[in-house]
């Protein structure tokens, strides 16, 4: 049975309990071995994090040990799965830079606040993990993020919407749903999921079952006895 670890925590404004219940309910039912902790310490193991075939944070601002951080995106590197939504996993913990590294993006704003009407577009034909989802509106957060390039880009969201200095700009598509690899592993990302009753929307829990799939299907498919090249962090990636 694949193994999952979800590791909830930080802002309690964003609901991690209760949308990490969300998530272990959806991954029970993909027949997922699941184990929930609400402790950053869960990260202090890395051999058992190499035998897992996906992890799921779900912890919003905070502090992290860098060797925890190395343990993580070295059990990524040998093809575990790792992936997340909203402030959950692109806005963890701001002062690391490999974190934000490997996880392909970091938020910086939502102009609007909660409550602001937008479209999520779908990138249609870019991957089999949006196959039959049509564009839809939503009225929460638009996150706008600092994003790797080389992530795959599956949805976008179009601004400005909301007022704010950043108007004064032309109009930009910020990516809401991509991929990207991290040695052997498999990451996703969406950015939507600012407190619980988003992630019960039908669309954005479909994104997130297939995404989870997606991202533990890598470790079967990573080379067998073939290690990414090793990637252990910047020196002055932390204040």
């Amino acid at each position: 049975m694949k193994k999952a670890l979800i590791v909830w925590g930080g802002w309690d404004g964003h609901q991690p309990k209760e949308v990490a219940e969300i998530f272990r309910g959806q991954l029970v039912e993909e027949g997922f071995d699941v184990e929930v902790s609400d402790t950053l310490e869960a990260f202090a193991d890395g051999e058992k994090l190499k035998g897992l075939a996906l992890i799921v944070p779900v912890w919003t601002m905070g502090r992290i040990s860098q060797e925890w951080v190395n343990n993580v995106s070295a059990a990524v590197q040998s093809g575990v799965g790792l992936a997340g939504c909203h402030g959950g996993m692109c806005d963890s913990f701001r002062e690391n830079t490999d974190w934000q590294f490997m996880t392909g993006g970091q938020w910086i704003a939502h102009p609007g606040n909660d409550g602001t009407e937008h479209t999520i577009e779908i990138k249609a034909g870019s991957s089999p993990l949006v196959d039959g989802i049509e564009d839809f509106t939503v009225s929460t957060e638009q996150y706008y993020l600092h994003v790797d390039p080389a992530n795959e880009v599956l949805a976008t969201t179009r601004f400005p919407v909301a007022p704010g200095p950043h108007t004064t700009n032309k109009a930009v598509d910020m990516p809401v749903v991509w991929t990207k690899r991290w040695g052997h592993g498999r990451v996703y990302y969406n950015s939507l999921g600012h407190q619980a009753n988003i992630m019960e929307i039908p669309v954005v829990k479909e994104l997130m079952r297939r995404g989870f799939n997606w991202c533990a299907e890598g470790k079967a498919l990573a080379p067998a006895g073939e290690s990414a090249q090793a990637y252990t962090g910047m020196q002055d990636n932390q204040l």
